[in-house]
């Protein structure tokens, strides 16, 4: 077994430069990104209203479960990639361990890629909002290609070129975005909390009629119905864990992991509870925003809150600070999945041109424009397809890897260095590994998003089983 200090020191390509404030940074931005602007309809949709809060708790707790699995591996293996370090050592890097790691490795190639375009194409959706014209059709001959399809596309490529530079003038421009989707956040809670008092004053409506409590008191239709919310947001909690990816660039990562990870994960889910109770009042059955709730306009419902709460100069600038929100997203998300690929072509397990380290900056440069082009084509899809195969194809072939490992390490290796321990073990592994399967199997028809990650599973074995014997390597080498 690789120990941690030789995981940080086997590699020095990548210098450490970021400290605890901008890890959180890092990772807020990443968790928060477009993603609950555009789905806090949609979970109360499918949820209902009196039941979207518990699909955030819930999502929360799944995601604090988990987030505890990424401290205690974070901290023991702080290399370049994150997932990519902790499957290659818990399963052994010369044993199965390189399988599932290039396995990983494989199925990020477009989990990673769809996550990038998710934030591209919220941007993209509020943008047209701002101006309508963005939302036609450019080229009569392409119908299903739509202004904000090219505008997502055009956002991946400048996120690219940002990201071209060192890590320290990144590390100071990421500050800058950070403070603009903390003031996003307050606008919209700002913006509920104004509609929902004038909306009480006028109709008697109270939060209480909204939230229901027990919240399995509705009977069997509930739990497909939160099943569904709790996929979107566990989405949204998604990015907690963004620092692992950058542990060859982060400072004291034995302490600092851990702690970005656990500080971002209790603020956004604080953040995101308290935006939801603020907007819930905004969509009773007694307002007339409401009514958008199934229409197209819910992708900038909240901006619609904004504009009814303040006039339709704040809607504007709500919606521009969500653009700005989603812009810093992507950011976040692109630097951090580029070390993934880099980490497992210097490894020797992947494609080896990825490997290559700018020889001025210091970054994974050619990663960083592979999955920066793929994350271009995707944005041609639709959000809704993006993020239900994202979240789908992350669990089956990520979370549940690691959750199952990490209970597995705490036996087949005792006395590893583990700077950090999670509590409760082995509790937070096995809810978490529970949480997941109940997103995977109550949510309605989920054999089409499963049939998905099985296909890129079976086929990344494939390769890996093809490279493998041409190398001599585990199961065709000496083990």
């Amino acid at each position: 077994m690789t120990s941690p200090s030789r995981l940080s020191s086997t590699h020095a390509t990548l210098s450490r430069h970021i400290g605890l404030s901008s890890a959180v940074a890092l990772n807020m931005m990443d968790m928060i990104g477009v993603g609950p602007f555009l789905t806090l309809p949609l979970v109360i949709a499918a949820a209902g209203s009196r039941f979207a809060v518990w699909a955030w708790i819930l999502g929360a707790a799944i995601a604090v479960c988990d987030g505890l699995v990424w401290a205690e591996l974070g901290a023991a293996f702080p290399d370049a990639g994150g997932s990519y370090a902790f499957l290659r050592e818990i399963y052994g890097p010369d044993r199965a361990g390189r399988w599932i790691s290039f396995l990983y490795v494989w199925q990020l190639s477009f989990s990673a890629p769809l996550s990038i375009a998710s934030g591209c194409i919220g941007l993209a959706t509020f943008l047209g909002w701002l101006w309508s014209p963005l939302q036609a059709v450019p080229f009569a001959a392409i119908p299903f290609i739509h202004g904000t399809n090219l505008v997502a596309a055009g956002t991946c490529l400048v996120v690219t070129a940002l990201l071209y530079r060192n890590l320290s003038s990144i590390t100071r421009l990421a500050w800058i975005l950070f403070a603009g989707v903390l003031f996003t956040v307050a606008g919209v809670i700002a913006s509920g909390l104004v509609t929902g008092n004038r909306l009480t004053g006028a109709t008697g409506w109270h939060l209480a009629d909204m939230v229901a409590w027990p919240p399995w008191g509705a009977g069997g239709t509930l739990l497909p119905a939160l099943a569904s919310a709790t996929l979107i947001a566990c989405y949204d909690y998604w990015g907690y864990y963004n620092i692992c990816f950058l542990g060859s660039e982060v400072r004291k990562p034995e302490r600092t992991i851990p702690r970005a990870i656990l500080i971002s994960l209790l603020v956004v889910a604080a953040m995101y509870v308290a935006m939801n109770l603020a907007v819930l009042p905004a969509l009773s059955a007694g307002s007339s925003l409401a009514a958008k709730a199934g229409a197209p306009a819910r992708l900038a419902l909240v901006a619609e809150i904004a504009q009814s709460a303040f006039g339709r100069i704040a809607g504007q600038v709500l919606a521009a600070l969500i653009l700005w929100s989603a812009f810093a997203s992507v950011f976040s998300l692109l630097l951090g999945y580029s070390r993934v690929p880099y980490a497992a072509a210097r490894d020797g397990n992947y494609f080896r041109a990825l490997a290559a380290v700018h020889p001025r900056h210091g970054f994974p440069h050619r990663s960083l424009v592979a999955l920066g082009l793929v994350a271009t084509v995707f944005c041609f899809f639709s959000l809704t397809q993006v993020i239900t195969l994202l979240v789908v194809i992350r669990i089956v072939l990520q979370f549940l890897l690691q959750q199952v490992g990490v209970i597995w390490l705490r036996f087949s290796q005792p006395n590893l260095p583990r700077p950090f321990r999670m509590p409760l073990f082995p509790l937070p592994p096995v809810a978490a590994i529970a949480g997941f399967l109940f997103v995977l199997a109550y949510r309605p028809n989920p054999a089409r998003e499963l049939g998905v990650a099985a296909a890129i599973a079976i086929v990344g074995t494939v390769i890996y089983l093809i490279r493998a014997h041409r190398r001599r390597e585990w199961p065709f080498g000496p083990i």
